[in-house]
C-alpha cells in the first residue's frame, strides 16, 4: 500500500508526555479549582477531541475558554517532553521518503521548542497545532485537499523542489500515527489510515478497537510497517529513493601484492634499478631526485594494509 504523507501526534507518540502533560496541567487544576485529582481523569479526556472534552467537562463555555487558553499558556512557557526513545530515528528514517507533519492539541512554542531539543523540527513539513487548528479532522482535510502539503522537508531548511506540483494525496496515502483513541476515530472518520502506538495514553486494544490496522509496540515497527526496506542511508533525510550508487568495490589483496612488489624493487642495488622516469639519469647531481615524488593514494592503502598485517578495518 503505496503511502506520500504521515502525520504523527505529538504527545505520546513522538515524546513522553503522560507524566509532563499531568505534572503542567496541575497549574490549570489549582487556577481553577478544577475537581480533578487522578491522571486517568486527565488522560480520559484524550479518548475524544481534547478540546471537546476538555469543554464538556468544565460545562461553562465562558470558563472553559479560560482554562483552555490557561492550559496552553502553561504548555508555551514550561512544556518540553524528551523523545520516545528511538524516536529521532525514526523521524530522520521516514523523512527522505514521505512529508511528515505533526498534528496536535499542544501549543505552537511547545512543539517547536521540543522538536528543536530533539534535533528533528526541519525534518517536518508542516506543524497544525491546537493554538492553530484545534480540530484534528480540519487539519487532516486540508491535508487531502491541498498537493502542497505532500512536499517533503528532509530535515533542512529547504522544502525539496520537484518542479510540478504533485497532486493531493489520497485518502490512503495518508498515514496517521497516534496513542489516543480520540485521534484514531477522527482519522478513521476522514477515510485516512491509522496506526497507533501502545507506549502512550491508550491501550493497544483500545486502539484497535478505535479502528486503528495496526498498532506498533516498539518504535521500530513503524519502519517496518512504512518502510519495509529501511531507509536508504543510515541516519536517513538523505534520499527520495534508495537508488543510491554503490560503493566502488575494492581488490584489497591486489592491491598489497602490487605494493609487496614495488618495495622489492626498492630493495634491488642501484645498479639494477630502471632509470629516473626524470632527466635520464641517475648521478649525484641530478636534480629529478629532488622533485617531489607523486603519492599513489590506493598505494599507500595498501602499503597500510601489509603494515598492519593485512587486515582492513
Amino acid at each position: 500500500m503505496s503511502t506520500r504523507t504521515v502525520v504523527f501526534d505529538m504527545d505520546g507518540t513522538l515524546v513522553q508526555s503522560r507524566g509532563a502533560a499531568w505534572a503542567v496541567f496541575q497549574e490549570t487544576i489549582a487556577a481553577f479549582d478544577l475537581p480533578m485529582h487522578e491522571p486517568e481523569q486527565f488522560f480520559d479526556l484524550f479518548r475524544h477531541n481534547f478540546f471537546d472534552a476538555l469543554r464538556n467537562y468544565v460545562a461553562d463555555p465562558a470558563r472553559y475558554e479560560a482554562v483552555a487558553e490557561h492550559f496552553l499558556a502553561a504548555l508555551r512557557r514550561s512544556y518540553t517532553p524528551e523523545l520516545i526513545p528511538g524516536m529521532a530515528d525514526i523521524v530522520h528514517s521516514l523523512a527522505g521518503h514521505y512529508s511528515l507533519a505533526v498534528m496536535s492539541s499542544n501549543a505552537m512554542d511547545a512543539i517547536r521548542r521540543t522538536m528543536q531539543h530533539a534535533g528533528v523540527a526541519q525534518c517536518f513539513a508542516h506543524v497544525f497545532s491546537g493554538d492553530v487548528e484545534s480540530d484534528k479532522k480540519a487539519g487532516i482535510r486540508r491535508i487531502l485537499a491541498d498537493p502542497s502539503y505532500g512536499t517533503i522537508r528532509r530535515c533542512a531548511p529547504d522544502y525539496v523542489e520537484e518542479g510540478t506540483a504533485p497532486p493531493a494525496p489520497t485518502a490512503a496515502e495518508v498515514v496517521l500515527v497516534t496513542d489516543t483513541v480520540g485521534d484514531v476515530k477522527e482519522g478513521v472518520a476522514c477515510g485516512i489510515r491509522v496506526i497507533g502506538v501502545a507506549w502512550g495514553m491508550h491501550s493497544a486494544d483500545d486502539l484497535t478497537t478505535a479502528g486503528a490496522e495496526f498498532v506498533a509496540l516498539w518504535p521500530q515497527e513503524l519502519i517496518a510497517r512504512l518502510l519495509p526496506g529501511g531507509s536508504c542511508s543510515p541516519g536517513g533525510c538523505a534520499c527520495l529513493n534508495c537508488a543510491l550508487p554503490a560503493a566502488a568495490a575494492r581488490d584489497v589483496k591486489a592491491e598489497a601484492i602490487a605494493a609487496g612488489e614495488l618495495r622489492r624493487t626498492r630493495r634491488q642495488p642501484r645498479s639494477t634499478r630502471p632509470p629516473s622516469r626524470g632527466c635520464g639519469c641517475d648521478g649525484p647531481s641530478c636534480k629529478d631526485s629532488e622533485r617531489p615524488r607523486t603519492e599513489d593514494p590506493h598505494l599507500r592503502y595498501a602499503l597500510s594494509i601489509i603494515a598492519i598485517g593485512g587486515k582492513s578495518s
